[in-house]
Parts: C-alpha cells; structure tokens; sequence
C-alpha cells in the first residue's frame, strides 16, 4: 500500500494497525517508573530502620531476608509449602462458587430470595478473619479441613453478592427480545445472562482471592499442619524473624503474580471484545 502525498509530506507512513501510540508508551513507562520508584523508597527506608534503629535480630535487613529466600527456594521448601496451600485454598474457593454462583443468580432473580439470603450473606462477609481461623481450629482441630471451609465460608458472600448484583443490571429489554425470538431459558442464560454477569463475577474473584487467601494463612498459623501459615508460625517459634519475613516475602510475591498477571490477564481475555476495560 502506498503512502498518499500528505503523508510522504509529513515524513512518514501511518502507523500500522495495532501498534500502541507514542503518549499510551509513555504513560506506561511513566507507571512503571513510578511503581518501582515506590518499591525502592520501601526497601530503602526498610534498611535505614534495620542499620540505624532496630538489630539484625529484631529486624533482618532486605539482602538477609532475601538470602533466606533464596534458600527456602533452593531447596524446595517453598514450593512445598506453597503447594500445600494452593490445593487448600482452590478446593475452598471452587466450593464458594459452586455455591454461590447459583445463589447469586437465585437472589438477582427473585427479590425474596434477594431479601431472604442478603443480610446473612453480609454478616458473613464481615465476620474477621482471626474468628474463622479460632473457630475452625475449634471445629475442626489441627489439619487441612479447617483452612478448606473457612475460604469456602470467605468466598461465598462475595461470590454471591457480586452476582446478584450483575443479575440486576442486566438490561430486561434484552431478555424481552430474546423471548420474542424464541429463546429458551438455557439460550438466554447463556447469551444475556453470563456476559452481563460476568465483570461482576471476576471482580469477586479477585477481591475474594486476595481476602481468602490471607485468612487461609491465618487459619494455618491456628490449625494447619503445613502451608505457609504453618511456617510463619514454625519460624515464630523457632526465634527467627528472618524466616517469618521470608514467608511473608513468598505471600506477598505469589498474591502479586495470581492478581497482576493470572487474573488480570484472564480478564483482558474474557473481555477483550470490549477493549480490555
């Protein structure tokens, strides 16, 4: 294709389909620059309190609690563990949405059930974490089944609350129009329902990924036998603040990667018909 007079005028060819503007490249770098200006200032004030206010033994500078990092990787110790704590925390998570996910669209359905299931399912998502991991470690004593209901009972409300409301949202004008062409209920779940809930269901997932998951830690400090709670509490008692930084270190990495790249890549999948908004 050849380039027309104005163009070759202004010195160029027009930007090929899909390539992102100069002021979106800049934008980016900007953020990035910005988040990991931030991280710098953290480890950096990080070090200033471990050199010049607090001990190494109180507070492990950065490079020590990277070390024992290192190790904890090295040696297969944090994979593990943190395989200990995923199956947990998928098994819990998976039966929240099973269950809410058709409570939900019972409650966006049906104003009774709306009313009936909607101020337990507040309750329930407003109960503290350190009260589910006290109760399951009575219910349940010391294992895995304790970690797997409370993330279940921390999903859930979340999960179903969150599609209520896209049910409710969705435009009845639609589902009047695909009555007229005669679409069954099935047809018009699929069609109208799911792509109008959906956005409403990811940000549940994510928001109740991120809440379940540390309450399922708190649950293991109480009750677990493994996991990475269990090791936060094990370093606990063994004196080792390095070793429960470098826990809490593994948290905190593994929530960023589920959250910046699985789930926010699965979303701009889901949604990239619209853009990716």
């Amino acid at each position: 294709m050849t380039a027309t007079t104005a163009e070759r005028a202004e010195g160029g060819a027009p930007p090929a389909a899909g390539d992102a503007p100069p002021g979106a490249i800049s934008r980016n770098l900007r953020r990035t620059g910005l988040a990991l200006t931030g991280y710098v200032a953290l480890f950096a004030v990080w070090s200033a309190c471990s050199l010049f206010f607090f001990t190494p033994y109180v507070l492990p500078a950065p490079w020590t609690v990277g070390a024992e990092m290192w190790h904890l990787a090295a040696d297969g110790t944090a994979f593990v563990q943190f395989g200990s704590s995923i199956v947990k925390i998928a098994v819990g998570f998976a039966i929240g949405t099973v269950v809410g996910v058709p409570l939900g669209l019972l409650m966006g359905r049906m104003r009774y059930w709306n009313y009936f299931f909607q101020q337990p399912l507040l309750v329930l998502g407003n109960v503290p974490g350190l009260a589910f991991a006290v109760f399951a470690l009575i219910l349940f004593g010391i294992g895995a089944i304790g970690p797997i209901v409370v993330v279940a009972f921390v999903a859930l409300p979340y999960v179903a609350l969150n599609v209520a409301q896209g049910v409710e949202e969705v435009d009845r004008n639609l589902i009047d129009m695909s009555a007229v062409y005669g679409l069954n209920r099935g047809a018009i779940l699929r069609s109208v329902f799911l792509p109008s809930i959906m956005p409403f269901l990811f940000a549940a997932l994510r928001y109740g990924f991120a809440m379940a998951w540390k309450v399922e830690a708190l649950t293991e400090v109480f009750g677990g036998r493994s996991g990475i709670g269990f090791m936060i509490r094990q370093s606990y008692q063994e004196f080792s603040v390095a070793g429960v930084l470098a826990w809490t270190g593994f948290f905190v990495l593994f929530i960023l990667l589920i959250e910046r790249v699985f789930l926010a890549g699965l979303e701009r999948r889901f949604f990239a018909w619209r853009g990716g908004r």
